[in-house]
């Protein structure tokens, strides 16, 4: 697949490399050339050097050639008018990065759809809504939905109160299956991502994800162990867009409490918030946070620019009894070591956007894809669109790749945990956990 990415910053070099090692055609236009040299000499890209939004630029990466556009430079209007003029030059799709929610709208992105371009993003309110979902289910350190709500997959660790630990996969199962609707997907442990197929045993700090039913997860808490907490007062620790978006998400259902030391910023987030607590204040003045009922807190979320001050100030909130903690980290490797140190849940604004985005990349018919936090794979929607093997014969018999999963089906109204006596049916929706190296098997099957 040819892709053209405008914008070799955090966002657009993240993207390129993942998809390099896909073996996708990627070229990356920027019109900094010291970033487009980083990015060569760490990536296997073609470069130009431009503004994106030139047409004669666009016509030197090739176009009207592209399966896919993605325009992810900081500029919003730069984003807009590259993919505009992508989509009347001859490229395939076409996807724009944008601040601004109020083009996220549905009449809104149809007005742009008409213009040409496929789909908007905006990766700090995907980013707010996931740190909404996770301060509503406090219990676990990762909430993603599937079908509009349907089916959730969530990841909790266990801890040494877990009734879980030392249980057997082969003996679990089929409890927790016909009970509560409920299938382990994967374990992370440590830095090893496993299936978890029969023999594997659950232990101690094992952080293992779910896929259930979303009217179930009340089930799942008491299934798992898990601590129930109410949250009522929630902590913001920075200034920036996300953590706008994020209050302005939080503060109908919450007591919220911002903390920024920017007084101009105190100034505007306070005229844009209706109901949140605006304080102006470092973020390494323990005394003024405790001031402010750090010890009282319910969640706390740190979402200043700097990811080591997020993860510190987290560890802080913690150690004063806060139940539930979240730091927005920049660096990726990060993802892996939250549940190790003791916070909660770390959250990367890049690997929520380049979800969103690789559905588009995969090859048959995918619905939706997410990544998990640390999580060396993906959980991918696919639809059954055509008579082939998949409605001939058994999943048993199907050869489905041993290092990947089938979590739940979603046919009509109805959620099925499938077993391997299982035929799939036309337009039936398909979740499926795998690693990398069974991701290019799995898309054959659904192609």
């Amino acid at each position: 697949m040819k892709i053209i990415i405008a914008g070799a910053g955090d966002l657009g070099f993240h993207l390129a490399q993942l998809l390099c090692i896909e073996n996708q055609d990627i070229t990356l236009i920027d019109n900094n050339q010291e970033t487009l040299d980083y990015a060569a000499s760490h990536l296997d890209v073609l470069t130009v050097e431009g503004d994106a939004s030139s047409i004669d630029v666009l016509e030197e990466a090739g176009v009207s050639k592209a399966n896919l556009v993605l325009a992810v430079t900081t500029s919003e209007s730069t984003n807009l008018v590259t993919a505009i003029l992508a989509n009347k030059k001859g490229a395939r799709r076409t996807i724009a990065r944008v601040s601004n929610p109020q083009y996220l709208k549905d009449q809104h992105s149809h007005m742009f759809h008409e213009l040409g371009v496929d789909s908007l993003f905006s990766p700090r309110l995907l980013a707010a809504k996931e740190i909404q979902r996770l301060v509503k289910r406090v219990t676990f350190t990762d909430n993603f939905e599937f079908e509009d709500g349907k089916i959730s997959v969530v990841g909790i660790t266990l801890d040494k109160y877990s009734p879980l630990l030392n249980t057997r996969m082969d003996e679990l199962r089929s409890k927790i299956e016909s009970e509560v609707a409920l299938r382990p997907m994967a374990i992370l442990r440590g830095h090893r991502t496993i299936i978890p197929h029969g023999e594997v045993v659950l232990k101690k700090n094992d952080h293992v994800y779910f896929i259930t039913r979303t009217d179930k997860i009340d089930l799942i808490e008491n299934f798992v162990g898990g601590k129930k907490t109410k949250v009522k007062k929630v902590m913001i620790l920075g200034g920036t867009g996300l953590a706008y978006e994020t209050a302005k998400l939080l503060e109908n259902d919450y007591n919220v409490t911002l903390i920024t030391e920017d007084k101009d910023r105190c100034k505007k987030l306070a005229e844009k918030l209706d109901k949140s607590l605006i304080i102006k204040g470092r973020s390494d003045n323990i005394d003024l946070l405790q001031e402010e009922g750090l010890d009282h807190m319910d969640a706390f979320i740190a979402l200043t620019p700097n990811s080591e001050t997020n993860i510190i100030a987290s560890l802080t909130a913690k150690n004063h009894g806060v139940h539930k903690t979240i730091a927005q980290v920049e660096n990726k490797e990060y993802t892996f070591i939250s549940q190790n140190i003791g916070v909660d849940t770390l959250i990367n604004k890049k690997l929520i956007a380049a979800n969103n985005i690789f559905r588009f990349v995969r090859k048959g018919p995918v619905k939706a894809i997410i990544g998990l936090h640390g999580v060396d794979a993906e959980v991918i929607e696919f639809e059954v669109s055509k008579n082939n093997n998949l409605t001939r014969k058994k999943l048993s018999e199907l050869h489905f790749p041993k290092s990947a999963l089938v979590g739940c089906v979603i046919r009509g109204e109805k959620t099925i945990m499938p077993t391997g006596e299982f035929i799939f049916q036309l337009n039936d929706k398909v979740i499926v956990f795998t690693l990398p190296e069974a991701i290019a098997a799995v898309e054959k099957l659904f192609r």
